[in-house]
């Protein structure tokens, strides 16, 4: 297999030595490092390598250089490799420049000179940068195929949940690929039988569930134990922050999701607001990176698996699952998170999978690619969706009830999307009906103002319109609001049941439910702020609650 390329580019011959020597000594078992003098020398070799199909993972370039600046060489290198993560090498007096380069280049990183020693202050960000480049870069190479139809409902939720567990794999649409072809004749499938799912040993899957494919690519949907310090429930950014902090306090901890890390926010395409990501990362980055951490800590994880109700029990917890076994737990933390509501206008529901997405903007970008793509939403998770999209359709058009984006989406997203030309607006806009046969082909829009109705061609619709918490599994005795969100602490003692729901002689913890043990953390808690950050700090706190409960019972 041929090793991918790293390349650096100096002006400077003494910085360009040290660059690659440093290089060289810590990635040479895995990267081919290549250096030259000028942005024009690289954009010519870029060229070539383009032409031999040779990969280029990372690219290195100081700034101040003659002729071609490292911001002007990275723009112009992003259009032979759009994939390879680009790095700025530059000094204080520059820092400014690189900041302005994020945004205009999609600058990933940038380093300030000089860089001793290379294993603090070079060698952990080039890692971060090649692990990303891998994560995607991988789905051309491993083995595991999907082949299905290309509006299949079934074939969505297969391709959601392994996106969503960070698991590489091919999408081959049958019949349009040949490659999906040949697979369906060699093994004498009838396509009605599809999406089949290839497995790297040669074995195939026909119209697997969720459940058989978890089994089948290596996750746990079973328990390795029958009693845990603390049963976390929901994988999203809260859940994941408890699962840290848990297992890192020596607390026995059990992560169960039904479908992947990450919650909603897993789907997120670009999250720029996050602390310490100046470049921005996607939900999945951050949804690996910290399973990956609490796996380290010694944290479990049970998916794809449901928790279909709670039992209280002499202060225990049992925790009851969907294939009928059970688990108990001393404490629980519920961070189920929101999904989006559902659009209730005729024909959505009969094309959702089918040309209408509720999210998953990542999942289906290419099955988006040169078609007529309508977001309906304003919020951030809509703006990062459209961003995003605008990289594969032909034209990405952004529905919105109000008159602006303004009043719900982040200015550096507005500002984003009002440079993309094929990106469009249309405020006073919704959608009340969705046509085509066997798959989306129409939309009907209505101008609230007007009360005009359009119909349009559209290939795919993806909605982003407002939050719904997952809760009406939970037992009755834990209290929430009309909207369904869970209450905690205050707000479980301002609630007219609250006398005869909590029964202990202290009052309840700022993250506990009406239930002694029982903790929310995340969106799911009434009163949340709807903020990446703001929930993986709960999910952190959520465990020092956990611990002083422990301690009393």
């Amino acid at each position: 297999m041929v090793k991918p390329i790293i390349l650096c580019v100096d002006d400077d011959p003494h910085v360009l030595r040290a660059i690659a020597r440093d290089l060289k000594d810590k990635y040479r078992a895995d990267y081919r490092v290549h250096s030259v003098a000028s942005g024009q020398e690289a954009l010519e070799l870029l060229s070539e390598l383009k032409k031999a199909g040779s990969p280029v993972a990372l690219l290195v370039s100081d700034h101040r250089m003659p002729d071609l600046n490292g911001v002007q060489f990275l723009d112009q290198a992003r259009a032979l490799f759009p994939d390879a993560r680009r790095v700025l090498l530059t000094g204080y007096a520059d820092t400014e420049a690189a900041i302005k380069a994020i945004n205009d280049v999609q600058l990933h990183y940038y380093l300030l000179k000089p860089w001793d020693p290379p294993a603090e202050k070079l060698y952990p960000v080039l890692n971060d940068q090649l692990a990303a480049w891998q994560f995607g870069h991988n789905a051309e190479l491993v083995g595991l195929k999907l082949i299905g139809h290309a509006f299949s409902p079934k074939s969505h939720d297969i391709k959601d949940f392994l996106a969503g567990n960070l698991i590489p794999y091919r999408w081959l649409e049958y019949p349009a690929t040949e490659q999906a072809r040949e697979l369906i004749e060699l093994n004498h499938i009838d396509p009605l039988q599809l999406p089949a799912l290839f497995l790297e040993n040669g074995y195939y899957l026909l119209s697997p569930t969720i459940a058989e494919v978890g089994t089948s690519i290596g996750l746990h949907a079973e328990a390795s134990a029958d009693l845990y310090d603390v049963v976390i429930i929901g994988a999203g950014p809260a859940g994941l922050a408890a699962a840290v902090y848990g297992a890192s306090e020596g607390l026995k901890t059990l992560l169960i999701d039904k479908r992947a890390p990450g919650g909603q926010a897993g789907t997120s395409s670009r999250i720029e607001n996050y602390l310490g990501f100046p470049a921005g990362l996607s939900g999945a980055e951050l949804a690996q990176r910290a399973s990956t951490q609490a796996s380290r800590l010694g944290a479990q994880f049970l998916m794809p698996q449901e928790v279909t109700r709670i039992e209280l029990r002499d202060g225990y917890k049992i925790l009851h699952l969907r294939d009928g076994s059970s688990l108990q737990a001393r404490s629980v933390i519920i961070t189920t998170g929101v999904d989006y509501r559902k659009l209730e206008a005729p024909g959505v529901h009969d094309f959702t999978g089918a040309g209408v997405y509720y999210g998953a903007a990542t999942t289906e970008a290419n099955s988006c690619r040169n078609r007529q793509v309508y977001v309906s939403g304003g919020g951030n998770s809509a703006g990062q969706g459209a961003v995003y999209l605008s990289q594969f359709a032909a034209q990405v058009t952004i529905l919105i009830r109000g008159e602006s984006l303004a009043a719900t989406m982040s200015a550096y997203l507005i500002e984003q999307i009002r440079v993309i030309k094929n990106i469009t607006v249309r405020n006073f806009t919704e959608v009340v009906k969705a046509t085509g046969t066997d798959h989306l082909t129409h939309l009907d829009l209505c101008n609230k103002r007007t009360d005009i109705v359009q119909t349009v061609p559209a290939d795919t619709l993806f909605i982003f319109i407002g939050a719904r918490p997952f809760t009406d599994w939970l037992p009755v005795e834990v209290l929430k609001n009309p909207q369904g969100f869970v209450l905690t602490g205050r707000e479980v003692q301002l609630h007219s049941d609250y006398s005869q729901s909590w029964q202990h002689s202290r009052e309840p913890q700022l993250l506990e439910t009406s239930v002694p043990g029982i903790f929310a953390a995340g969106d799911v808690r009434a009163g949340a702020m709807a903020r990446v950050a703001s929930a993986t700090g709960e999910g952190a706190t959520a465990i020092s609650f956990v611990h002083r409960y422990l301690a009393e019972v």
